[in-house]
């Protein structure tokens, strides 16, 4: 288990003490998302109206609707994966059973070569044994 990790950060302006069980970089990461939200709202002049409480009501729900939003996109991402995995061993698959196929056929072209090798020496004989004859 990782240590607890102590960090101060700026929120909004004021100074906290994030605790966790993450690196403080991460817990920094955190707070400079929360820092951009609060920036990216601030602008916002409907936003700034609103009853301070309003306002943090706003941003929960901002932060959560890009946690839902973050959450389907790595589930349609892994069923992604999913598919790729599923169509890599098809093809893997299709290859081997390709390979297979391709060596029956060279053993078989290299039969047939022999069979047509023997013939053509059994022609020459026959050939040779017609002009002697002759």
């Amino acid at each position: 288990m990782a240590a607890k990790t102590d960090a101060e950060v700026i929120i909004g302006g004021k100074v906290l003490t994030l605790c966790g069980y993450e690196s403080e970089e991460y817990l920094q990461k955190v707070a400079s998302y929360l820092n951009n939200k609060l920036i990216e709202y601030g602008k916002v002049d409907s936003f700034r109206r609103q009853p301070v409480d309003m306002q943090n009501i706003l941003m929960q729900i901002n932060i959560a609707d890009d946690y839902f939003k973050a959450k389907k996109q790595i589930h349609s991402l892994e069923d992604e994966i999913e598919a790729k995995e599923k169509e890599l061993y098809d093809l893997k698959h299709q290859l081997i059973a390709t390979q297979i196929k391709l060596e029956s056929t060279e053993k078989n072209l290299k039969n047939a070569q022999k069979e047509l090798n023997d013939s053509e020496k059994r022609v020459i004989r026959l050939e040779a044994g017609l002009k002697s004859k002759v």
